[in-house]
Order: C-alpha cells, then structure tokens, then sequence
C-alpha cells in the first residue's frame, strides 16, 4: 500500500472533487446498511451535506466506521459529523457546498435554519483506485 501520490490525488480530485454521486456504507450490529450521497472530494475527504437526525448519522454516531464506493474507487474511512451547516467553524467547508452543489442547494431541500442540517465528513483511511490500467492501493493516513 502506498501513501496518497500526486498522481492519485490528481485522479480523486478530477473524478470526485466536483458534486460526485457516491455508495456509502454503514453497519450497526451486523446489518450493513448502504445507500448513494451527493458528496466530493478534498484532502483525504469527502463532504456530504446531510440531515443530523436521519438513518446514516443515526448509525454512525454508533459506529463510525464506514466504506465508499464511486467511479472506479473503493475506500473505508470514518464518518465524522461536523455539526451544524451553520457554524462559524465549518465555513470553510459550508463555502465549498454552495459553490460544488450550487445546482441543487437552494432548490428548498435544505433548511439552513436548522441546527440538524450538518455536514458529514467522511475521513478516508485506506482504498483502491483503478485508473489507465493501473490499481492504486492507497493509505491515505500515510500523507
């Protein structure tokens, strides 16, 4: 397994840094759970702007190990929930949603008036990323 490269890290952001339709896996007591987000990719990440009190928060607040899949990639990682859209500290990252999701943000979807509308970052531990002919095995921790 090899540290995250330029040249991997170049693929994941062409191929996920923008609104990317990607698997999310979960499991509480045995019982996988999966189901496709809106998310992208940034820095060992991906981002999902999500509801704080619906079924995949719900299970990864009780284990926050997760696996994800998209175009020709495999990972697992740790969901992690930011908190609140809202919050001074997520800015940053709030910034980015509006701009890589401004599609489909505002559509009234979201409401930003609730403290549960958060954001989930899923950290990436380790993955495999095919591209041209080659498999990556990548450690993401390794950076």
């Amino acid at each position: 397994m090899e540290k995250l490269s330029k040249d991997t890290e170049r693929i994941m952001n062409e191929r996920f840094g923008g609104d990317s339709i990607i698997s999310l896996a979960t499991a509480v007591d045995n019982i996988p759970y999966v189901r496709n987000v809106d998310a992208f990719y940034l820095d060992g990440s991906f981002y999902v702007l999500t509801y704080g009190l619906s079924s995949k928060m719900v299970q990864i607040e009780k284990n926050s190990i997760v696996a994800v899949s998209g175009e020709w990639f495999t990972a697992h990682g740790k969901g992690i929930n930011l908190g609140y859209f809202g919050k001074p500290e997520n800015e940053f990252i709030a910034d980015k949603m509006k701009t890589v999701f401004s599609q489909w943000i505002d559509n009234g979807h979201n409401n930003f008036d609730d403290e549960n509308t958060c954001i989930l970052r899923i950290e990436l531990k380790d993955g495999i990323l095919f591209s041209n002919g080659k498999c990556y095995e990548i450690d993401f921790s390794a950076k």
